[in-house]
């Protein structure tokens, strides 16, 4: 197969909508080479608009030699309206003229339109969100379903939602099906996507990893045979045994950055499908049986792609972090730390997917507080096109040190109600005393920040990728496992978890300057529910709502999350005493019945997308799960109990 640049597509993933204002729009795109680019705007209330895109409005960074970056930003001296249709264009000019949209991509084209749009809401009023997609799980993609439900309305624009809010795991850096290790490893040959070397593995650099022959499903052999290497074994690639819950597969962990660009391309564009083969390659019989059922399912996710990126097109998509985005159990406690940091090859695996995010996700959050990361990050890959593709060792490990050390990667957007995304990652607050206990969410020092960026506002709506509230049975047989010094093998990580920072945080819940009014949309678990929450002996307080949905392609092992719903309603209704032994014993949690439930379940299990629509003080007006097996789950309010 030829590698030539003119045999290729000129865009290989996107137009993603980002961060969209009246103002100012941010975009993000990946072609084959740099292109030059002209966007179109065509408000339905306004003359079209014609903006070339030159260097102050578009960063070109290249990540291979036929792959590069394109991150679109452009402030508008006139504002764009609200509540109406905005069709949009982005032409491409090339040797044979200018081509639209509807020319090189017209898969992101609603039938019988001839251009994508965006709809700017003046407020908060509807949100999609939803976390958790991975690839091989068996069964249908929430942003699939998703895409239809916003064909249906695509000529009513006061019914869009203002943002799709994806709230971690948007890629599974740390669990990746066979086949699509094999398209990613084609797809970084197809794009030349830049080498790197490797210290502290038993392969030099990125091209021995991608040819050793336990590259597939025996990364764990690729670690260098230390004391140091056992536990970076056990904690990458060993499959560490998560008896209450699930099985962890992280045999074929990604490693280079090439891999993790690559799987952001595979994930959200059917172009770069296109360009590879996924043959098996030599396996064992055990390995090549998994490989062909894991095929099955990375085609029929392949054949949902169109739909998927046509979304990612239409809507205003922010996102944040969460574990396997990165690694599993990233930074649980401060012994994962002390571990996963102390060694060369790790910090490069960690420091890889989270440079990737940075340029994939993060950017398009916030432009200007990552302004200088990104720019530091263009100077290194940029570097590496004048090294013949080779990424510069010191200069990397550099930048990914500032990346792990960077504290800003939570963001807030303007309300009303004000959006607060957290991050729950990289600011936890360590445990000194018992560093092998899980690690709170987020330090007192963050906790105080999120405080203040909440009072005096009358309602908000804040995004923790863990649920702030979640099931409490599973809460205690986490706890269990974290007294016996096994948090790892029940991913003990809630917000109950470490003592100091639930504390704090229900604390500022009972603020008298913080909101009167929270809603707290999460993912993580790969189920769905919502509680409606107040303070106990207080008629007038604070209205808390916890709303989950998670995941929009994985679920939870069906009969072991039946048993936890069953044992959970006996245990911990809510007026159970054993309430009173909790945290959370100063608050009424009032759990939400879906409607579609047979037996009372309180926890629904179905991959899809979370719609909560908001009323004009910030409270959830309707909550609805978009199941991806083609209905809606409504979650009416609680009945008084």
């Amino acid at each position: 197969m030829s590698h030539d640049a003119p045999t290729l597509p000129d865009v290989l993933a996107g137009p993603l909508l980002r961060r969209l204002t009246t103002e100012r729009l941010v975009l993000w795109l990946v072609g084959s080479h740099p292109l030059e680019l002209s966007l179109m705007l065509h408000p339905e209330s306004q003359p079209p608009r014609r903006l070339l895109l030159g260097d102050e409005r578009l960063q070109r960074i290249p990540v291979g030699r036929h792959a590069w970056l394109h991150l679109i930003d452009v402030s508008l001296a006139t504002p764009l309206p609200t509540g109406t249709l905005i069709h949009y264009d982005l032409k491409v000019f090339g040797e044979s003229g200018e081509g639209g949209i509807a020319d090189w991509a017209p898969h992101l084209l609603h039938e019988g339109s001839s251009y994508p749009s965006f709809v700017l809401s003046e407020r908060h009023h509807r949100l999609l969100h939803g976390s958790c997609r991975k690839p091989h799980h068996d069964g249908p993609d929430g942003l699939v379903c998703a895409d239809a439900w916003l064909a249906e309305r695509r000529r009513k624009p006061q019914e869009w939602p203002a943002w799709l809010l994806m709230t971690g795991d948007q890629v599974y850096a740390d669990d990746v099906a066979g086949p699509m290790l094999v398209a990613i490893h084609a797809l970084i040959a197809r794009l030349g996507l830049f080498d790197e070397t490797l210290e502290g593995a038993t392969v030099p650099d990125s091209q021995a990893l991608y040819g050793d022959e336990n590259t597939y499903y025996q990364r764990a052999a690729l670690l260098p045979d230390t004391e140091s290497g056992t536990a970076l074994r056990e904690r990458f690639f060993g499959g560490v045994r998560k008896p209450v819950f699930t099985t962890a597969n992280a045999h074929n962990h990604l490693i280079t950055f090439a891999e993790v660009m690559a799987m952001y391309l595979l994930a959200w564009s059917p172009v770069p499908w296109r360009l590879v083969e996924t043959k098996p390659p030599p396996l064992d019989g055990e390995d090549h049986q998994r490989y062909l059922a894991e095929q099955g399912i990375i085609e029929r996710f392949v054949e949902g792609l169109p739909a998927g990126a046509r979304l990612l097109a239409h809507l205003p998509t922010l996102m944040i972090f969460d574990d396997h985005d990165v690694t599993d159990d990233w930074n649980l406690t401060a012994d994962w730390e002390q571990i996963a940091y102390g060694h060369p090859f790790s910090r490069r695996i960690i420091g890889n997917a989270m440079l990737a995010y940075l340029f994939c996700q993060g950017w398009g959050n916030d432009p200007d507080r990552l302004a200088e990361l990104t720019a530091r990050g263009a100077g290194l890959l940029k570097q590496a096109r004048q090294q013949g593709g080779w990424l510069l060792a010191e200069e990397q490990d550099d930048l990914l040190r500032r990346l792990r050390h960077f504290q800003g990667w939570e963001f807030h957007i303007p309300g009303p109600p004000p959006l607060l995304v957290l991050d729950t990652r990289t600011r936890r607050w360590r445990s000194e005393r018992h560093p092998a206990r899980p690690s709170g969410l987020m330090d007192w020092e963050a906790l105080i920040e999120l405080q203040e960026a909440m009072l005096d506002a009358p309602s908000a709506i804040i995004v923790s990728p863990a649920p702030m509230f979640g099931v409490k049975l599973i809460e205690a047989v986490q706890r269990l496992f974290v007294l016996a010094g096994k948090p790892l093998m029940v991913d003990a990580e809630n917000w109950m978890a470490h003592r100091g920072a639930a504390s704090v945080m229900l604390n500022i819940f009972r603020h008298s300057r913080t909101p009167g009014n929270y809603v707290i949309l999460s993912g993580d678990v790969h189920y769905s529910f919502a509680y409606d929450i107040q303070l106990r002996q207080r008629k007038e307080g604070p209205r808390l709502w916890q709303i989950t949905s998670s995941g929009i392609k994985n679920a939870f092992p069906d009969t072991l999350l039946d048993w936890f719903d069953r044992l959970n309603r006996w245990l911990y209704s809510p007026r159970s005493p054993l309430n009173w032994f909790t945290k959370r014993r100063r608050l009424a949690i009032h759990p939400r019945d879906p409607d579609r439930a047979k037996a009372g379940e309180r926890l629904w299990n179905g991959s899809g997308v979370g719609l909560v629509d908001f009323d004009d003080a910030g409270c959830p007006r309707d909550i609805r799960h978009l199941d991806a097996r083609g209905f809606e789950v409504g979650f009416p309010p609680a009945r008084e109990r």
